[in-house]
């Protein structure tokens, strides 16, 4: 128990108070509301339900704003919130073949069933401040499209897989419920459903960066862009009573599926592998890095070498959660009196019998005796 702080609970409530001034910023600029974060900071909003783990573009935005933009505390608030809400029970498996979409575009093909869909996107910008965003010019209407997108847009993987060129994903039918991470331990060894689950609320830099890395040679494989998908998508429910699901709302969702080279073995011809990508929200960046990531984990099973950082498995899990690790590296900057002193103790006694065994040496006449290092006397 630490007994030497005096006042410790006064100086907390002002640091309230200072974080709130700090977050306010100048009281003479129009403070942000809500619905101007949920509406204006989208790709932030998406970030924060993401990594979150709840879909609710009106908390992320209350988060963000009490975090003052930072992101990661905007996360942990949205998590801690979420584990106060009742779990009324699961969804039906999403079915990402009847997105509603903005964007969907391939770098395998040019010409793909239903054309390539732009949408939104800072791929073709040049990167340039835009001073006029300064004067607050809305954007120029948009005329409708004079050809409707398809309801169903057929997958560019469906195409390859129609030749046996990339591997089949079927469902077993003895295939086990995934688990839900945010209610079980990760436990290894960890199922796909299990990795795939803790990629979608890993950290996005932690992401790029691992994904980065099997680009330059970390990693034992060449990636595709085979197709990535944005846009909404029904959420079902089945309800017992009707017996039958019901739709209860709808989520935008970014989806990768990303193709790479598998030079096969003795029991398996040469073929395309997969990596996945699913995110709340329009998060291109973060969909395709959890594909690299998803990808680079199952180098094992392909009976590929696993020697590199994005290949393991469990230093992937357990170093991709942002609030874990925030919580861990933050938690330095707590009270570690104790600890240093008893450090300090240590050093103390071996620099003492360092002395002892030396040979005697005559002291420097004008060596300034140094001053005592500060003693922790009320300590309990």
């Amino acid at each position: 128990m630490y007994v030497a702080v005096k006042g410790g609970e006064r100086a907390i409530l002002n640091s309230y108070q200072m974080l709130d001034t700090y977050r306010r910023g100048d009281t003479s600029v129009p403070e942000l509301t809500l619905a101007q974060i949920r509406e204006q900071m989208p790709l932030a909003v998406a970030r924060v339900m993401a990594e979150g783990s709840l879909y609710d573009p009106h908390l992320a935005a209350l988060a963000l704003k009490q975090a003052a933009g930072d992101q990661i505390e905007a996360i942990f608030l949205l998590r801690a919130y979420r584990t106060t809400l009742a779990r009324f029970g699961y969804t039906e498996a999403l079915d990402t073949g009847t997105m509603a979409l903005q964007r969907r575009i391939s770098s395998t093909f040019k010409d793909v069933p239903g054309g390539q869909v732009l949408g939104p996107t800072y791929d073709y910008t040049q990167r340039l401040l835009d001073f006029s965003l300064e004067a607050g010019r809305d954007p120029a209407p948009l005329p409708p499209s004079p050809e409707p997108l398809a309801a169903h847009m057929p997958r560019v993987t469906g195409l390859l897989e129609a030749e046996s060129f990339v591997e089949a994903e079927t469902i077993p039918a003895d295939d086990p419920a995934p688990p839900d991470l945010t209610r079980e331990p990760l436990t290894f060894p960890a199922s796909r459903a299990a990795r795939l689950q803790n990629l979608a609320r890993a950290d996005e830099g932690f992401l790029l960066s691992m994904g980065y890395s099997t680009q330059r040679g970390y990693g034992n494989s060449h990636p595709f862009a085979a197709e990535i998908r944005y846009g909404s998508t029904e959420v079902e429910m089945f309800v017992e009573e009707l017996g039958f699901a019901v739709t209860i709302g709808e989520v935008e969702l970014t989806e990768c599926q990303m193709i790479s080279q598998f030079d096969g073995n003795a029991d398996e011809s040469p073929r395309l592998t997969r990596g996945y990508g699913l995110v709340f929200g329009y998060n291109e960046r973060k969909a395709m890095s959890m594909a690299l990531a998803d990808r680079a984990m199952r180098a094992a099973e392909l009976g590929e070498a696993a020697d590199n950082p994005a290949n393991d498995i469990e230093f992937m899990l357990y170093h991709s959660d942002n609030v874990e690790a925030s919580g861990f590296v933050q938690h330095l900057k707590l009270p570690h009196y104790v600890d240093f002193q008893a450090n300090l103790e240590l050093l103390r006694r071996l620099r003492a019998g360092q002395d002892a065994e030396s040979p005697a040496t005559a002291p420097a006449a004008a060596q300034p005796r140094p001053q005592p290092l500060p003693q922790e006397e009320s300590l309990a």
